[in-house]
């Protein structure tokens, strides 16, 4: 597949363009789009694919979150479990209605792009052929790296809705500890607390599936400002050094001790 990346960056922007880009929950999607695409590039291209595959996993990470402008405008929230399912709705705009020929007149990889899209947030993917797994891989793991990077640039409380006092006083959920230490992502309907949702973005980590994606999040250190919240409630403080801990110690063995 060929495709004009300045006419791909040029739809996005111009559907961009329809939301309001000076209120800061767009202006933040819009630069994380870009980061992901990006991001997506780097990975693609440590597994030596062939340019023309790197520019189709740059295009999924350009895609991946044009659901996000309807949601917040329909329903002023990211919060899928309070809104639409983000993703699903970025299929929609995308394949339903028609947008992704803004983006590219060739359409033999709208069912992986489609694919690579509708999946990009669920918890585990479905049984998928070899390649459309590895884009929906790719863009997987470029997304949760850079959702690292939101949540230590964005005030925690605006992204979990609550007020500063809810957010320091919180606890950790023994079940959400429990996930944590057991090398997986956290479940949404154990998270109870504003705290369980730092520790479940903390455990996106253990998720990230190439070599290439925890070289990363090492290089540019939003994990570890994550990781270091200063909490006023004594119990999680100690939870979250002991994680720290941990999840340093499951780095080194990923990763070697180089970075």
């Amino acid at each position: 597949m060929v495709f004009d990346s300045q006419r791909a960056l040029a739809a996005f922007a111009a559907y961009a363009a329809n939301y309001n880009d000076r209120d800061p929950k767009v202006r933040l999607k819009i630069d994380h789009t870009y980061r992901v695409a990006g991001l997506c590039r780097r990975i693609a291209r440590s597994l030596d694919l062939p340019e023309e595959e790197v520019q189709l996993a740059w295009l999924c990470g350009l895609l991946h979150d044009v659901g996000r402008f309807e949601q917040l405008r329909r329903y002023g929230t990211f919060n899928d479990a309070q809104s639409i399912d983000h993703a699903a709705c970025g299929a929609q705009v995308l394949f339903e209605e028609g947008h992704i020929r803004d983006y590219l007149d060739d359409p033999s990889e709208d069912e992986l792009l489609h694919r690579a899209v509708e999946l990009h947030s669920v918890y585990r993917l479905p049984e998928l052929d070899g390649r459309t797994a590895r884009f929906c891989n790719i863009l997987r793991d470029a997304d949760k790296i850079d959702i690292l990077r939101v949540n230590v640039e964005v005030p925690l409380e605006e992204i979990y809705n609550v007020s500063t006092r809810e957010l320091y006083d919180a606890s950790i959920t023994p079940e959400v500890a429990q996930a944590f230490y057991g090398h997986h992502a956290v479940l949404r309907a154990l998270k109870r607390t504003p705290a369980d949702n730092i520790v479940g973005h903390m455990s996106l980590v253990y998720e990230l599936v190439f070599p290439e994606s925890l070289r990363i999040v090492r290089e540019q250190g939003w994990l570890d400002k994550l990781m270091a919240f200063a909490s006023d409630n004594p119990g999680t403080r100690e939870t979250l050094a002991g994680m720290r801990a941990h999840m340093h110690a499951w780095l080194d063995s990923r990763c070697g001790q180089e970075g």
